[in-house]
């Protein structure tokens, strides 16, 4: 079990890099402006926003959904390559990626809360962190046309198809009612300022995912040193998942009011010191916290508030990377378009933003 989750979050999270690296370079290269790449973007995210709301009218997030979701990931990833210079074939190829994508990662999270601690959580996942450094790195040397890209991008749905495959047929249902959560419905607005807070910090990462690859190149850094700084960055995740078991001990949500805050300097240094190669650096470190412990430490607190694991998982995604991940496209296309110099500071305030509302929370709850 433990190997066939930690190849699943390989080829899964290679998705991922190949999607947010490269994606935005490949579509600028084929001359989507700014806006039109903001649109794009915002599809798949807006999609994973609405998915979960299906779950309430009775849907089930099961084995056979799960398999639907990796057969939706393999077709629409050859679709890419069919719609590619077709604006709006492309955002329908990209919103089935979206529904894919957003029914693969929560179903398979639950699986390894279930079957592993979360302190042994991390070692595993970091393997998605790995299959992201691994593809950015090889991918780099061989861009050299869209299709490249394209190529790659089926090449990985299908080994995630093939991981999750056999996945699904290793994992026994899970009993709802063992959690030992407060809340047996997923009631949002219980909680409303955590979910604001959440979503938020997914805003904030907008122009991050985005438009972190065109911002470094625009100002003056070459295309190979900006994929060794999405490395560097994941380098940094891959050390934080692998020794953060101690600190998810801790007080999650004063873990997630740490991350929020680093990231708010984070974007904030990014917008000071656009040109320094230093800097870049220093803040992609930062990733091991804004990333990877806020999203380590955001689902093991969900897991134990609520008693639908698997729905509040779904909720977590669909919520704050799918709302989040589309408010946060949609806004850094247009300030990228239109204020590009003011990208990462945008960030910084809404990251701080996200920072005051889960303090709301925890003194909520103290």
């Amino acid at each position: 079990m433990q190997l066939l989750l930690s190849g699943f979050y390989f080829f899964y999270f290679a998705i991922v890099g190949i999607y947010v690296i490269f994606l935005p370079k490949v579509l600028a290269m084929v001359a989507y402006n700014g806006v039109q790449i903001g649109i794009i973007f915002a599809t798949a995210p807006l999609v994973r926003f609405l998915v979960p709301f299906a779950f309430i009218k009775g849907f089930k997030l099961s084995r056979h959904t799960f398999n639907f979701a990796l057969l939706l990931i393999t077709i629409s990833s050859f679709l890419f390559y069919l719609t590619l210079h077709n604006f709006y074939a492309l955002i329908f190829t990209n919103i089935l990626f979206g529904i894919g994508l957003s029914l693969l990662l929560p179903y398979a999270e639950v699986m390894a809360l279930s079957a592993i601690t979360k302190e042994r959580y991390g070692r595993v996942r970091l393997f998605g962190s790995i299959g992201f450094i691994v593809v950015a790195l090889v991918l780099v040397k061989f861009l050299s046309s869209a299709n490249i890209a394209i190529f790659y991008l089926i090449s990985m749905s299908v080994m995630t198809a093939l991981f999750g495959y056999f996945l699904a047929k290793h994992e026994t249902e899970e009993s709802e009612d063992v959690a030992i959560g407060e809340d047996g419905e997923i009631n949002i607005f219980s909680h409303w300022s955590l979910w604001v807070g959440l979503t938020l910090m997914q805003v904030s990462f907008g122009p991050f995912y985005n438009f972190f690859t065109l911002y470094e190149t625009d100002h003056g850094i070459s295309m190979e040193m900006t994929i060794y700084l999405w490395s560097f960055g994941v380098i940094m995740e891959i050390f934080m998942l692998f020794f953060q078991g101690r600190l998810l001990q801790k007080n999650a949500l004063m873990i997630l009011q740490i991350a929020t805050f680093v990231t708010t300097l984070r974007w904030f240094l990014l917008y000071l010191f656009p040109h320094s190669l230093g800097i870049s650096f220093f803040t992609q470190s930062m990733h091991a916290i804004s990333f990877a412990l806020f999203h380590s430490a955001a689902i093991s607190y969900l897991f134990t508030l609520y008693k639908k694991r698997k729905l509040a998982q779904q909720f977590f995604l669909g919520i704050t990377y799918g709302l989040g991940g589309f408010l946060g496209a949609i806004y850094s296309g247009y300030v990228y378009q239109y204020l590009s110099a003011y990208l990462f500071l945008s960030s910084a305030f809404i990251a701080l933003m996200a920072f005051f509302f889960v303090r709301r929370e925890a003194n909520k709850l103290s």
